[in-house]
């Protein structure tokens, strides 16, 4: 294995799988901690002699710029150490496959399903060539790719610049946080201390993207009070709780939803719905790139539970909007050079640049609203947030050296 494709199996093997359940901490998986000072540890060895883990699993550190490139604004180098939540992530085992006929075999699950990569729930298979290589799972559980694929190929970068000093390249802050997949990413990061005048995120899809629009985003609980009795004596009586959730999200369009949406659409997702006759509680998240049809968004979900309240009779709902992130396409506007240089970094290293808006968020939303400009650029992975994830070697190895090209451009800007 090369250099950035050991340093990526090794992290996809640390369980790191955010916990929304416990958001109110950070991190909000104690798992997290550990691979945030196997990183500090390994930057220290290259010779970031400032690089630490702290209590929330935030690692930061600090590269001198080369000869020549001191005047150059500070970079940053931005990735998130959590995986999504979205899928088992626990006991990742990671595996080498080639795309053949089209398709990647994962494995075969214990009830005898197969579990495959193919163009019909891989849409963009396209992009990778017959017979690449690629490190995937046997399909029981997600890859890790989002975002430890970004956190390789960043330390290796590192890796690179550290041992040999002459490689033209600016300052560089380097940042590992946890919780972006649970909507805290880099919440908690001092960006006085950390130093960085710009900054990229690691963090797309397919190798050769840039993002510098996002979505707004909103996570949504909703709660619904019920009054459980004796199903022989109910009638009158009972209040099912899960019924008012069912009656809820009746109530949302059906045609906005993910499975009908692209481009700049937005939508309103339900991804976890639990409960019982007596209580039960929906959580959804909103995301739209306008921002006065996200504000519409919002609004509606409230309306929605204020006349079920009415229709009832009394307050059997809640619903409490939290605002994530912001399309950070406004605060990118006086920085497009930074969008300029990523294009002919990935265009040097011989990959088609493909400036498109992304249909999620990243850690540079926040951090462009709260004043570092920051776009995105790709990790090099398929099928994030899916036991069906998978990275190309290729990409891996490629977006190292997109990443020291890029460095290079930004010495001189």
């Amino acid at each position: 294995m090369s250099p950035v494709v050991e340093r990526f199996v090794r992290y996809a093997r640390m369980d790191t799988q955010s916990d929304p359940d416990n958001a109110a901490s950070t991190p909000s998986n104690d798992d997290e901690l550990s691979l945030a000072q196997t990183l500090a540890q390994e930057l220290r060895q290259m010779g970031v002699a400032d690089a630490r883990a702290d209590e929330h699993a935030y690692v930061t550190g600090h590269l001198t710029a080369s000869a020549g490139a001191q005047g150059a604004p500070c970079l940053g180098l931005i990735c998130h150490i959590d995986v999504s939540p979205d899928a088992c992530a626990r006991g990742v085992s990671p595996r080498f496959a080639r795309l053949e006929a089209g398709r990647i075999e994962l494995g075969v699950q214990d009830d005898g399903t197969s579990v495959v990569v193919d163009a019909g729930n891989t849409p963009d298979l396209a992009e990778v060539p017959e017979g690449a290589e690629v490190v995937c799972t046997d399909g029981s559980t997600l890859l890790g790719a989002d975002d430890k694929a970004g956190v390789a190929e960043v330390m290796e970068l590192v890796a690179r610049l550290c041992a040999d000093p002459s490689i033209p390249h600016p300052a560089l802050a380097i940042c590992f946080a946890p919780d972006e997949e649970i909507g805290h990413g880099c919440s908690l990061l001092d960006l006085e201390a950390f130093g960085a005048d710009e900054a990229y995120t690691v963090d797309g899809g397919p190798i050769g993207e840039v993002n510098y629009e996002t979505f707004n985003a909103a996570s949504v609980t909703v709660r619904f009070r019920g009054r459980s009795i004796h199903p022989g004596s109910a009638k009158g009586v009972m209040v099912n709780a899960l019924h008012l959730a069912e009656e809820f999200d009746a109530a949302l369009p059906a045609w906005e939803r993910p499975e009908h949406t692209q481009g700049r659409e937005g939508f309103y997702h339900l991804h976890g719905l639990s409960g019982t006759c007596e209580s039960a509680t929906a959580r959804y998240i909103i995301r739209d790139h306008d921002d006065a049809s996200f504000e519409r968004r919002k609004r509606l979900m409230q309306s929605v539970a204020e006349l079920m309240n009415e229709r009832l009779g009394q307050p059997r709902v809640s619903c409490e909007v939290v605002d994530e992130y912001r399309n950070m396409a406004r605060g990118m506007e006086s920085h497009m050079d930074l969008v300029d240089d990523a294009r002919s970094a990935f265009h040097a290293c011989g990959v088609e640049p493909r400036v498109i808006p992304v249909r999620g968020g990243t850690d540079g939303a926040q951090l462009t609203t709260r004043g570092l400009p920051c776009p995105n650029l790709s990790a090099g992975g398929f099928n994030f947030h899916s036991v069906r994830e998978f990275v190309p070697v290729r990409s891996l190895e490629t977006m190292v050296d997109v990443l020291e090209r890029l460095v290079g451009l930004r010495a001189r800007a």
